[in-house]
C-alpha cells in the first residue's frame, strides 16, 4: 500500500473567518478520517510575499511565524483530502505552499488508551 505525507506551509496567523487555519485544517483531517496530524511552529522564517523574515523573540506578544501542518495516510487518502481543501487554499488571501510526497512508513503503532 502506498503512504504518502501531504505538508502545508502556512503562517501562524492566517485565518479562514475567525479560526485559526492550522487548527481548521487539523480539525477537518480528523472528520475526515486522516491517519495522522502535527503541526510545526518554527521559530524563523520568510516566504515569497514577505517584507522581512519573521523570528520568535520573547518579548512579543504576536508572533507571526512559520507552520508547517503534517498529515500522513495512504496515498489516495491524502489526494482526496487536499482534493477537499484545495479550494480554501487557492481563496486563501495568504500565501502558502503545499507538498505532496510519497513515503516509506517503517512502523506505525497505535499505543493503549491510558485506563482512568
Amino acid at each position: 500500500m502506498e503512504n504518502s505525507v501531504l505538508k502545508i506551509y502556512i503562517s501562524s496567523t492566517d485565518k479562514i473567518g475567525t479560526g485559526l487555519l492550522y487548527e481548521l485544517i487539523v480539525q477537518k483531517a480528523k472528520e475526515n478520517g486522516i491517519s495522522g496530524a502535527t503541526v510545526y511552529r518554527g521559530i524563523m522564517g520568510y516566504g515569497p510575499s514577505s517584507k522581512h523574515i519573521n523570528s520568535s523573540k520573547f518579548w512579543e506578544l504576536t508572533e507571526k511565524l512559520p507552520i508547517i501542518i503534517e498529515l500522513i495516510d495512504k496515498t489516495e487518502a491524502i489526494n482526496n483530502f487536499y482534493n477537499l481543501i484545495e479550494k480554501d487554499f487557492v481563496n486563501l488571501p495568504k500565501g502558502c505552499l503545499i507538498t505532496i510526497q510519497p513515503i516509506d512508513i517503517k512502523l506505525y503503532k497505535a499505543g493503549k488508551p491510558l485506563a482512568l
